[in-house]
């Protein structure tokens, strides 16, 4: 437990981390994705104990949580490209 604990700290200062340093917008964006992801996936194994179900209900709750992140990548990238596009 104290290893999830220190590896979601070190994820979390990272991301803090980031936000001090000078990246392309679309890499930093990407690296905080796939930061949160990592941590989201931590959090759910371990603190929700979804690591110690069975498989098949881990199975049964990827297919909505991705039909969820294509819903809201659907809905929020042309806002994004939108405000892109108005930057000065």
């Amino acid at each position: 437990m104290l290893k999830v604990w220190a590896g979601l700290l070190a994820l979390t200062l990272i991301e803090v981390l980031l936000a001090y340093i000078q990246l392309a917008p679309g890499l930093m964006l990407t690296l905080l994705m796939a930061f949160s992801v990592a941590k989201a996936a931590m959090i759910m194994g371990y603190f929700m104990h979804l690591k110690f179900d069975k498989p098949a209900l881990t199975w049964m709750l990827v297919p909505p949580l991705i039909a969820c992140i294509v819903v809201m990548i659907a809905y929020l990238l042309p806002d994004s490209m939108r405000a892109l596009s108005l930057r000065p």
